[in-house]
């Protein structure tokens, strides 16, 4: 027997009383306001937030000796990493394939 499944599927347990199912909906109109997120615990910015009172410390490294910057792509890679001198500089071997 073929089966239309555009049709729409009722059952026993879909014939709940509107009383029934108000009672399962919680009311959209309530102004409670679940102030602890589980998804998000550390909260979040919106874009063009003020910014200007958080410090960030951030560690920069200088460059170590077996390490170089790519001219071609900009990141610094290990030695092993080297694919040919070129005359503006060192070039990765991603860059080079």
């Amino acid at each position: 027997m073929a089966t239309d499944y555009d049709a729409p599927r009722k059952t026993e347990e879909d014939s709940d009383s509107i009383e029934a199912l108000k009672e399962r909906v919680p009311d959209k109109m309530s102004g409670t306001v679940d102030v602890e997120d589980a998804d998000n615990p550390g909260g979040y910015d919106l874009p063009g937030a003020d910014l200007s009172d958080v410090d960030l410390d951030v560690v920069v490294l200088p460059p170590q000796a077996d390490e170089f910057t790519c001219v071609s792509c900009f990141i610094v890679k290990h030695r092993s990493q080297l694919d040919h001198q070129e005359k503006l500089g060192p070039v990765c071997k991603e860059c080079a394939s």
